[in-house]
């Protein structure tokens, strides 16, 4: 998905879909923030990009200011049934899986300093809870009693889908510019209370919207020009409420309270914030701060579809859209060394829940999504550089890059959770879903079963050496749980005891043809952990005349693969790429896509021709194929990560073409056009073709 910088830093698409509810509240609720910032925004000053100037001037923090906020939440819901009570602790967290009881969010307000040095304020913000743990909460709890009235034992939830607040504040500005405060006001949330009946599986989830109030205390201080950074506690009360479960005939009485600790990051606008000639604060090249927002329409008209399976494309035409918001903040610790985080606000779904085409149409869907927004944070890691000598060269500020300067012989590491492909098969024509191709088999190698969850991102270490016009790089990460194939539920998360591992590497060449730039790059990974082979599965149900189940004949065992990777600027307008590739077609694929051979190129055209350089066109062709036991075992109704129409009666080449236009609306925001022409389908010539129509809006600063 998303490249997050100009020297070899990539950030990649991701993976949603397995949710097919849609609710139009929370989309009003985060489209609305990021319309807010959108319009806000304008042009900030960034830490590296203005060099000594001041942070915020004691007297002047009147104005308004724009921000985001990570945190966690604890808390508590008394209930009461017509035969039953109790209480539902709201504190969990798996750090592993990132799910429990952290969110994320965004707020906007304004403050005004007057004479004495007290400060005050407004402020509205709105959070968005984590992805749910494995009891389907993530803020708020769940519980299991027996009801003699119902006469079954039942499961009684509460999860917070989305909560905010309006407060004012007040505070004072000490003498070393920072700022004590103390808020209060009006406090929301819109949760969702559950009740199912174990026995019949009968299951009742209205929603519910509490009122109620908030305060709270908390610090902030500048971190940056224009940028400072607040750390608050904050509580939120909310009355009794009551629900009416009708299938089950009870209705259940309940409060709510949450406590809160926020750690959050603000932008004040308007130029008097940074005065230059006033002492700095901080150091101003210590901190990199850039954010992003992207949104994505999909659809598609009906097509020939004789029959269907779990993973097929509907027949009757299907539009999706997704929407994601991150932030990309980077601390310098010591000479060489940074420290990144990403926390990001994602919503939406892939076509079909992100199934139907092993080159999956959208970069932009992960493979697990949700109707409302919730929180991640995709990326947190430690990049360490060491310079080894040669030709030196500045580097801009960028998506987790410093501006800097750094020696063609270097030697760089990386350690945390992150994307594989933000360092491996980067490509600078086709790798960026948020402004250039969306298909999955086309920003990376389909052949590439890079380790990710089910948003793409996992746990490992790399390291790149730079020496001449070569490059090495390797790396080792942790695989899921289980291989994201056979619709297994525990392919969405990192193998927590990393047993399950996965070796990458990659050589790279930079040269010059035509006296243009260019990199050849050949990419290889070796998968280890408990993975199923075809044709066990394909024995096993021919011997029970049940559909193939790769669940069931998994053991431990590799998959390995290699795969090529080309880019060649051809002229200060014209760029065209190429990949190539191959995985092992005996073993089932981990985590990434069903392919095990793929050839793809295309070219990217620059708008200087028609006098528009900030806009580009990309036409691409990929074609997509399976081994023959894989085959069979699709057409005995297995189910692969992304296909499986239920039966494989006439195998076909997956054949893909896509082309697009990113129109420049400015220097920060893109809106896109892109089409894209299946053939074949999950390798199925009795389905299709595809004609696939999206719009695109991508902004960051």
């Amino acid at each position: 998905m998303r490249k997050f910088g100009t020297n070899s830093s990539q950030y990649y698409r991701g993976r949603r879909g397995t949710d097919a509810a849609n609710n139009a509240l929370p989309r009003a609720i985060l489209c609305a923030s990021i319309a807010a910032s959108l319009l806000a925004m304008g042009k900030p000053a960034l830490a590296d990009e203005v060099p000594h100037q001041s942070a915020i001037k004691s007297s002047e923090w009147t104005g308004w200011y724009f921000g985001g906020h990570l945190g966690y939440a604890w808390g508590r819901s008394d209930w009461t049934a017509r035969d039953a009570s109790g209480s539902l602790g709201f504190s969990q967290i798996d750090p592993v899986a990132q799910t429990g009881s952290f969110f994320g969010g965004l707020q906007a307000g304004y403050d005004y300093m007057l004479p004495n040095r007290l400060v005050v304020g407004a402020v509205a913000d709105a959070s968005f809870p984590a992805w749910p743990n494995n009891a389907g909460v993530s803020i708020g709890g769940s519980t299991t009693f027996f009801s003699p009235s119902i006469g079954d034992q039942v499961t009684y939830s509460e999860t917070v889908l989305a909560f905010g607040t309006v407060r004012g504040r007040i505070g004072y500005l000490l003498p070393d510019n920072w700022l004590l405060y103390a808020n209060g006001g009006f406090a929301w949330s819109y949760n969702q209370l559950t009740l199912t009946q174990l026995t019949s599986g009968t299951t009742d989830a209205p929603f519910l919207w509490r009122l109620g109030w908030a305060a709270g205390a908390g610090v902030e201080f500048p971190v940056a020009p224009n940028w400072t950074a607040q750390l608050e506690y904050l509580f939120t009360n909310y009355a009794s409420a009551s629900v009416q479960f009708a299938n089950a005939g009870q209705r259940f009485n309940s409060n709510y309270s949450l406590h809160e600790v926020r750690a959050g990051l603000n932008y004040h606008f308007g130029n008097d914030a940074v005065r230059t000639g006033e002492a700095a604060v901080v150091d101003n090249d210590r901190f990199n701060f850039h954010g992003q927002t992207t949104f994505v329409w999909q659809g598609y008209p009906a097509i020939r579809s004789p029959y269907e399976g779990l993973n097929s494309l509907p027949g009757s035409g299907i539009g999706r859209e997704t929407t994601d918001v991150t932030l990309y903040a980077g601390m310098r610790l010591w000479d060489g060394g940074e420290l990144w985080i990403n926390p990001e606000i994602d919503q939406g779904f892939g076509l079909a829940n992100t199934h139907g085409a092993a080159g999956f149409p959208s970069g932009e869907s992960y493979k697990i999504g949700a109707s409302y927004p919730y929180t991640r944070v995709h990326r947190y890691f430690v990049r360490q550089t060491f310079d080894l000598g040669g030709e030196t060269e500045k580097v801009d500020a960028d998506l987790n890059q410093f501006a800097d300067s750094q020696t063609s012989n270097r030697l760089v590491l990386t350690a945390g959770r992150f994307a594989i492909v933000d360092i491996f098969d980067t490509n600078k024509y086709a790798n960026n879903p948020k402004t250039d191709f969306l298909n999955w088999s086309v920003i990376n190698a389909g052949t590439f079963d890079y380790a990710g969850d089910g948003w793409g991102y996992t746990y490992g270490a790399a390291a790149e050496w730079y020496v001449g016009r070569w490059t090495l790089r390797s790396g080792i990460f942790d695989l899921s749980i289980t291989p994201a194939g056979g619709n297994s539920p525990l392919g969405g998360f990192n193998d927590p005891t990393f047993k399950q591992f996965q070796l990458v590497g990659e050589v790279e060449e930079r040269h010059q043809l035509w006296g243009q730039p260019g990199k050849i790059k050949i990419i290889g990974f070796l998968s280890r952990g408990s993975a199923g082979k075809f044709t066990d599965a394909i024995a096993l149900a021919q011997a029970t005349g049940q559909p193939g189940d790769i669940n069931a004949v998994r053991s431990y065992t590799s998959r390995p693969g290699v795969s090529l990777n080309i880019e060649q600027q051809v002229s200060n307008t014209v760029g065209i790429f190429a990949r190539a590739g191959w995985a092992d077609g005996n073993v089932e694929p981990w985590d990434f896509t069903d392919i095990d051979r793929t050839a793809s190129a295309g070219v990217s055209v620059s708008g200087k021709v028609w006098g528009r350089p900030d806009d580009t066109i990309g036409v691409a062709g990929v074609v997509n194929r399976i081994s023959k036991v894989h085959e069979a075992f699709l057409n005995a109704g297995g189910l692969g990560v992304l296909v499986g129409d239920g039966q494989l009666r006439s195998p076909g080449t997956e054949k893909i073409v896509e082309a697009y236009y990113s129109y420049a609306l400015s220097s920060s925001m893109r809106l896109s056009l892109d089409y894209q022409f299946i053939s074949n389908p999950g390798y199925n010539s009795d389905r299709g073709p595809v004609n696939l129509f999206a719009g695109r809006f991508h902004w960051q600063f």
